[in-house]
C-alpha cells in the first residue's frame, strides 16, 4: 500500500514538473509578444531585403518594413489564439477556430495576393462557421439539458465535457 502511494506521488511530481515547464514556456512566449511584434522595426525600409534565408521582395507593399509590420500584426494574434485554443478547458473552445481560420487566411493573403488584404475573407469563413457554430450550439444545448435534468454544478458538467489528452499529439488529434 505504501509503495503504491509513493509511486502515485512520484508520478504526480513528474506530471507537475512537466506542466510547470510547459506553463513557463507558454508564459514566456506570451510575455515577449511585445518584443516579437517589434521585430519588424529591424527590417529595412527598402523594396527588397537580402537575408541569409534568401531575398524578400515586398511586392505591392511600399517596402519590406511595411510588409513585415503587417505580417507581425497577423502572426502574433494568431500565435496567442493558438495558445488560448490549446490551453483552454472550457466547452466553448471550438469557437476559437473561427478567428484562427480568419488570421490564417489573412496571413496567406499577405504572402500570395497582398493587393487584396483583408477583403472577401467572410466568404472563405462561411464553411468553417457552418461547422463550428452549430457544433457549439449542440454542445451548449446538451450542457443546459444536463443542467436541467441533473443537479450537477456548471463546473462538474464542464469537466464532464472536457477532453483530457495525454500528450501534445493526442491534443492535436482530438481536433481532427
Amino acid at each position: 500500500m505504501e509503495q503504491k502511494l509513493k509511486d502515485q506521488k512520484l508520478k504526480f511530481q513528474q506530471t507537475d514538473k512537466k506542466s510547470l515547464v510547459i506553463g513557463s514556456i507558454i508564459a514566456t512566449i506570451i510575455a515577449i509578444t511585445p518584443y516579437l511584434f517589434s521585430l519588424y522595426e529591424s527590417v529595412p525600409t527598402t523594396k527588397s531585403w537580402d537575408t541569409f534565408f534568401g531575398t524578400y521582395t515586398s511586392g505591392n507593399f511600399e517596402n519590406a518594413n511595411v510588409a513585415f509590420w503587417i505580417i507581425t500584426g497577423k502572426a502574433i494574434p494568431l500565435m496567442l489564439i493558438f495558445i488560448w485554443f490549446f490551453t483552454n478547458r472550457h466547452w466553448w473552445y471550438h469557437a476559437l477556430l473561427v478567428p484562427i481560420a480568419m488570421y490564417i487566411y489573412q496571413l496567406i493573403s499577405v504572402f500570395y495576393d497582398d493587393q487584396y488584404l483583408d477583403k472577401f475573407q467572410l466568404i472563405y469563413m462561411i464553411p468553417i462557421m457552418a461547422i463550428v457554430i452549430p457544433s457549439i450550439y449542440l454542445i451548449r444545448a446538451r450542457l443546459f439539458n444536463e443542467i436541467n435534468m441533473v443537479s450537477k454544478s456548471m463546473e462538474e458538467l464542464e469537466d464532464e465535457f472536457k477532453m483530457s489528452p495525454k500528450n501534445f499529439w493526442d491534443k492535436i488529434k482530438q481536433y481532427f
